[in-house]
């Protein structure tokens, strides 16, 4: 029996999260043609213009590079001439980071795959993993789907799942899909070789996964142990989670950037007596580990940077912090935030105010 004709393969993508796909396909029967990927990017305290992660593997590999934000209108054109020259049997795309509109969805014969990581129509957007891990899943999938015009509308080719704990960053969850997504997606490409894939609609209720912002990181002590870790875990390593430091010595709340943790309650293994006493926010060290108090029990932390610092070891950190170190919590959490946004929006409406007498001046002048 003859082998099916390998396929001739586009692929789209751009974070580090995109790369382990594109070695996978590049170690596989099917032919990479061309790479489409964002343009390079400020990168740094200096904003050096860097090639994305896809584009820096793409070009060791000698393949062509196709660098555009958009595919539509006047500013895509190019961009879908370039596709159409390839003459690709399939689009892969993973984390591109751009939409692609109905005119690019109809150049290669198979159309685009998507590889997105959750059991679709759960966790439809930009941000399925972390928001997966703030909501305290137990489990979270990769699926290989149709992309079409919708948001991750498409029917399913192929699904794999895996089990997260409550220790686990949204980071390294993500890292480890990405490194299984490989595999999944030359399964299905061969599968569309062959002539025998296919695809099953998509069923039950769509969730959303939108980008997360930095007041996503944010986090209140004032909650239990598992929504605190799931929180932080969740945000880890982007955008980051935080909280607001204060201390004993009188000086105003700071920001404090917080890593992974690993939540724990009263009667746990590992539960140290030292923390019955604390209250929701408080760190202090116990057991040769920094700890966080919450509601209902505490979340160990690994790595921890105060303002004006670099990350470091949280127990290391917390042995020489002022007396009185604990984040804000609850009711004076709230009040901080607050006053936080009426200072924001005052500050706002003065640039605003200096700014419309800027222009009345000129006005006047002419």
């Amino acid at each position: 029996m003859t082998a099916p004709t390998p396929l001739r393969v586009l692929y789209a993508g751009t974070p580090e999260t995109a790369v382990p796909v594109l070695r996978a396909l590049l170690d596989s029967p099917h032919e990479v043609v061309g790479v489409l990927t964002r343009p390079d990017a400020p990168v740094g305290r200096r904003r050096v213009l860097t090639p994305s992660p896809v584009a820096v593997v793409a070009e060791e590999a000698g393949l062509p590079v196709l660098k555009a934000d958009r595919l539509r209108g006047p500013e895509g054109a190019d961009a879908l001439q370039a596709i159409r020259a390839l003459e690709a049997d399939v689009a892969a795309v993973v984390a591109y980071g751009a939409l692609v509109p109905a005119e690019a969805l109809q150049i290669p014969r198979h159309g685009w795959l998507n590889l997105h990581f959750s059991a679709l129509p759960a966790y439809r957007g930009a941000a399925p993993v972390q928001r997966a891990v703030m909501a305290g899943e137990t489990e979270i999938a990769a699926d290989v789907f149709q992309l079409e015009e919708g948001l991750d509308t498409g029917p399913v080719f192929a699904r794999l799942t895996r089990p997260v704990t409550s220790d686990e960053t949204a980071g390294a969850v993500l890292t480890d899909l990405a490194e299984r997504g490989g595999p999944l997606v030359i399964d299905v490409l061969d599968r569309l070789a062959a002539g025998t894939a296919t695809a099953t609609p998509q069923r039950g209720e769509p969730t959303h996964a939108p980008k997360l912002t930095a007041a996503d990181g944010l986090v209140d002590p004032a909650r239990p142990a598992a929504e605190v870790a799931a929180r932080i875990n969740g945000v880890t390593p982007e955008p980051g989670a935080w909280g607001w430091l204060t201390a004993d010595d009188g000086a105003a709340p700071a920001r404090f950037k917080i890593d992974g943790v690993a939540p724990v309650r009263p009667g746990d293994d590992g539960w140290p007596t030292a923390l019955d006493a604390a209250v929701p926010g408080q760190i202090l060290v116990a057991a040769k580990a920094a700890w966080l108090r919450t509601t209902d029990g505490a979340v160990r932390l690994s790595r921890v940077q105060p303002a004006g610092r670099k990350l470091m070891p949280a127990a290391d950190w917390a042995r020489g912090a002022a007396p009185g170190a604990a984040l804000l919590a609850g009711e004076a959490l709230a009040h901080h935030e607050d006053q936080a946004r009426q200072e924001a929006a005052a500050r706002a409406a003065a640039r605003q105010a200096a700014r419309n007498a800027t222009a009345q001046d000129e006005e006047a002048r002419a």
